[in-house]
């Protein structure tokens, strides 16, 4: 037993009742669940601003619209996903249909992340309620304000044993994790989503962990430089570079690095990434600070490297001449820090690629389509883009997730409807004609005929 228990309970008694089957409950709660959030957003603006001075604009572009999007297109879908799906039925069990019937899980765990604390705290939440699940919300303690936002809109507006926000830390979560769910979905770090991941392990429960990694950009001296400059400069430091799938370091052939770094920094300036400007967050804690402070070796800064403890600022920052033994290439930075690592030939980044765990995400500049194939084709990771940089998120029509170190599973989408689903396998057959192949008393001639069936 656990604090926690009753609530768990008490949505498993409601999901047993069925009452969250029908499509027309799944998509009332859809619309309920955008209008309760539009209903709040000037509170909602205040309280990310307060967490980490997010301004309106990043947060309607990069939270609130691909949350109402992502709402809107799965109401429209959601019927087209609801739907049994004919698979094609082979010889031996003719005359047959076979099907599948999607039907939700049941209890389901989200626990959110902070550095796009609605977004990928609620996103979750539309997919396991358009399955028709019930769920419990955990979101990161961190930006504290946001999380109480949730809290307060979800109690005010949902039956506790439908969807219920539980707040708090460590200890929390470490006790939600001892209940036993029908799903969990963590988005985090690596280190917390194999604690995760054990915990769920007792119970037998299914997981998707989105995770992150270090994700490259790599710019091949074919590339329209000013674009590709333009593209990684918006993509790393969007929100201060505190983003999953943000180029974490850049490898780029060293004929064209010099004129590379001089677009970079000249976007750098043109963007005046600055608090003041609504168009740069500060870091989310001390802690963070601090370790993203230590990353930066002043010998290699060409751009920034300017922080400010009282207001856990760090200004935009690009190393050159970087290895992989640098500390800053141990682990994931996390923050508005560039590594640049220059390449004689594409095989040198391959294998730099390759040489780390599998990435979320990974860049590509280039025009020649051999050179865009053959990195496709020989590197693994989650998802990315040819010549862009994050965009690929706000295509649900490609799942998004990771592979190896940097998660198990994908949503996004029908992808997310499916993650919270189990598609039952259902083979249909009729009463008027049935072989007696497969009955005793067994012979040769029955032998034929079955591996002329089955082979």
């Amino acid at each position: 037993m656990t604090r926690f228990t009753s609530i768990v309970q008490k949505q498993r008694d409601f999901f047993s009742k069925d009452a969250t089957r029908p499509l027309a409950f799944r998509i009332d709660v859809l619309r309920r669940l955008k209008s309760a959030i539009q209903k709040r957003e000037s509170q909602w603006y205040a309280a990310i601003a307060a967490d980490f001075g997010k301004s309106r604009f990043d947060t309607y572009t990069t939270e609130f619209g691909l949350l109402y999007g992502d709402i809107d297109e799965t109401i429209k879908e959601l019927p087209r996903w609801s739907r049994r799906r004919r698979v094609r039925t082979n010889l031996a069990n003719l005359p047959g249909r076979s099907y599948l019937i999607p039907e939700p899980l049941g209890v389901c765990l989200v626990i959110g992340a902070w550095n796009y604390p609605y977004l990928l705290s609620l996103s979750p939440v539309v997919a396991a309620l358009a399955a028709g699940n019930t769920a419990i919300l955990k979101p990161s303690e961190l930006p504290a304000a946001t999380s109480q936002a949730m809290r307060e809109m979800v109690a005010a507006e949902f039956e506790p044993e439908l969807f219920s926000v539980v707040e708090g830390g460590v200890s929390e979560t470490t006790e939600l994790l001892e209940e036993r769910f029908d799903k969990i979905f963590f988005t985090g770090s690596p280190a917390v989503g194999r604690i995760v991941y054990m915990a769920a392990a007792k119970q037998m429960t299914p997981v998707t962990l989105e995770l992150g990694g270090k994700s490259p950009a790599i710019v091949a001296k074919d590339s329209q430089l000013q674009h590709a400059a333009k593209r990684i400069v918006w993509g790393k430091f969007l929100n201060a570079g505190q983003t999953c799938v943000a180029p974490d370091y850049l490898l780029v052939d060293r004929s064209v690095q010099d004129e590379l770094l001089e677009q970079l920094r000249r976007c750098i300036e043109r963007f005046q990434y600055k608090v003041e400007n609504n168009n740069y967050p500060r870091i989310i804690n001390e802690r963070n600070f601090r370790r993203l402070a230590d990353l930066i070796d002043p010998a290699k800064v060409v751009v920034g490297g300017m922080c400010d403890e009282s207001s856990y600022t760090i200004s935009p920052t690009i190393l050159r001449d970087v290895t992989l033994d640098d500390r800053v290439m141990q682990e994931e930075i996390f923050g508005p820090i560039l590594p640049v690592i220059g390449y004689s030939d594409v095989d040198e980044a391959i294998a730099a690629v390759r040489s780390l765990p599998k990435p979320l995400a990974c860049y590509i500049f280039t025009h020649d389509t051999v050179l865009r194939d053959r990195l496709l084709g020989r590197l693994s990771f989650g998802g990315g883009a040819v010549n862009d940089t994050l965009m690929h998120l706000s295509n649900n029509n490609l799942p998004f997730g990771g592979v190896g170190n940097s998660g198990i599973g994908s949503y996004h989408g029908e992808a997310g409807f499916r993650a919270f689903s189990h598609n039952k396998s259902v083979l249909d057959k009729p009463f008027w004609f049935e072989p007696d192949f497969k009955y005793p008393p067994y012979s040769e001639r029955k032998l034929k005929w079955i591996k002329w069936l089955l082979g």
